[in-house]
């Protein structure tokens, strides 16, 4: 009977605390990867222009919170190596892939009524999906093709890295919205190209803009 009147205690301890929810999007302020150019060998890297995700955070009477959120971000690269402008010896190689991002934040919100500025820091986990690399080839006018999920320069499917943050609180009735900047310094890269032209940014920026209840 004890064990279940503390859990049934904890449990409505945990809701007491004021809980907000809602949805998260932004643009990366640094891309994705760094690509490097030569005369026989054309590299070009996209990220796209959009994060989006969903944000969830318990906030205590102290200023004090801890976020959790899931975002998602897509990226693309791709090269093409030949010799001169002969294209019976052609390789065309294009990637395209998603990043899940698990950011964990300590938040501290300073005091205001309307207008909260706040800091926040904490860790995160980034993990590739849908990672899809298509190469094509071109040998005295025939072509070759072939796909993997596995490219040679795949170091790392999934990364930790640490997180800071600024930002404004401003409450509009029962709406909280939060526009942020973030900085993530990520411990280890997704990509190492053997040869290197292309490597992962440890570096990351990003702004954010959240809408809670």
């Amino acid at each position: 009977m004890k064990p279940t009147c503390l859990l049934i205690l904890s449990a409505a301890a945990a809701f007491a605390q004021p809980f907000s929810f809602g949805v998260k999007g932004g643009m990366p302020m640094t891309d994705f990867l760094n690509v490097v150019r030569t005369q026989n060998i054309n590299a070009s890297t996209t990220t796209n222009r959009y994060i989006v995700g969903l944000t969830g955070e318990v906030r205590s009477s102290f200023g004090l919170g801890v976020e959790v959120d899931v975002l998602y971000r897509h990226f693309r690269y791709s090269s093409s190596t030949g010799i001169g402008n002969v294209t019976s010896n052609l390789t065309n190689i294009d990637t395209t892939s998603g990043a899940w991002e698990f950011p964990v934040l300590l938040k501290y919100r300073f005091p205001g009524k309307i207008i909260r500025p706040f800091v926040d820091g904490g860790v995160s986990w980034d993990r590739l999906s849908g990672l899809t690399q298509t190469a094509k080839s071109v040998v005295a006018t025939v072509t070759h093709s072939s796909t993997t999920s596995s490219p040679v320069e795949l170091a790392n499917s999934t990364t930790r890295g640490y997180v800071l943050g600024a930002g404004v609180d401003l409450k509009l009735l029962v709406i909280h919205i939060t526009p942020e900047v973030r900085l993530t310094r990520w411990g280890a890269k997704h990509f190492i190209d053997p040869n290197g032209f292309l490597n992962s940014k440890q570096n990351q920026a990003e702004f954010l803009l959240g809408l809670t209840f």
